[in-house]
């Protein structure tokens, strides 16, 4: 999977990166290389499947390839 992100030089000087694809979904790092992998990180993370989802009456959980 391929995601565009946006990659901000904050004030402190550290990298700031964020995906716009996946609100909430942010991360930093002191150099470009390392907040990339910073990146790469909190992507698996927030995709991460939630396993302590509970179906709603009339509604199931099903898992789809992506």
């Amino acid at each position: 999977m391929h995601l565009k992100v946006v990659l901000t030089k904050g004030e402190d000087g550290w990298y700031v990166v964020t995906v716009p694809a996946l609100p909430g979904c942010i991360s930093q790092g002191r150099t470009i290389n390392e907040a990339k992998q910073n990146i790469r990180e909190a992507v698996s993370l927030y995709l991460e499947p939630d396993e302590d989802i509970l179906p709603g009456k009339g509604e199931r959980v099903i898992e789809v390839a992506v």
